[in-house]
């Protein structure tokens, strides 16, 4: 066997293993929009059942969620000029939109941590009720996606920095940009559902 037909071989395999990758990576995509769809039906079910106790009118502050959301809507948006950069093989353009996008999203994280503390202060906690349960877990789940993306784009940033734009480092931020973009539609759902239609 000649040397390049050993190499072709070898660079089929090589976007083979690619290809399956990130199709392995939409199928987890799909388990996870299996799993919110489930949730959300589950909140749609308790939502009314205040055993009563509060109502998200009583207890959801509009303008602050807004804030929440549009820290995560604009890490979306700052993710995509990570991404930009990346196809232009620039790497300290992708170093920095992804240092933007991870502090949009711990800012997120610490906004929706502190919601979680002055509810269960207040006694609002999720054994209040069915619907505070399932308030929690809706937007408890949400928020440890987004968590585990944090861990993922500070992993991602050390092999960057690291090793430099590799074919493998490419392909794992395109799939991280696949679930940070995921998260934001997840979010944007929860926002309409649970906190604009809880207040109206």
């Amino acid at each position: 066997m000649s040397a390049n037909t050993l190499y072709a071989a070898h660079a089929d395999g090589h976007e083979h293993h690619e290809s399956n990758s990130v199709f392995g990576f939409w199928i987890y995509l799909m388990t996870d929009c299996i799993l919110f769809a489930t949730i959300f039906a589950t909140f749609a079910v308790l939502s009314h059942s205040y055993a009563g106790g509060p109502t998200g009118k009583d207890i959801f502050e509009l303008d602050y969620v807004l804030v929440e959301t549009f820290c995560l809507l604009l890490s979306s948006v700052t993710y995509g000029f990570a991404m930009l950069s990346m196809y232009k093989g620039n790497q300290r353009g992708v170093m920095l939109w992804l240092a933007i996008t991870f502090l949009f999203g711990a800012g997120f994280i610490a906004m929706e941590i502190n919601e979680f503390t002055h509810l269960i202060h207040e006694g609002f906690g999720p054994d209040r009720s069915a619907f505070l349960s399932a308030f929690f877990s809706l937007v408890g789940t949400h928020g440890l996606h987004v968590t585990a993306g944090l861990i993922w784009m500070a992993i991602m940033m050390i092999q960057v920095m690291q090793k430099g734009l590799t074919a493998r480092s490419q392909r794992r931020l395109m799939c991280l940009s696949l679930f940070w973009h995921f998260l934001d539609v997840v979010w944007i759902c929860v926002f309409t559902v649970v906190y604009l239609m809880g207040v109206l």
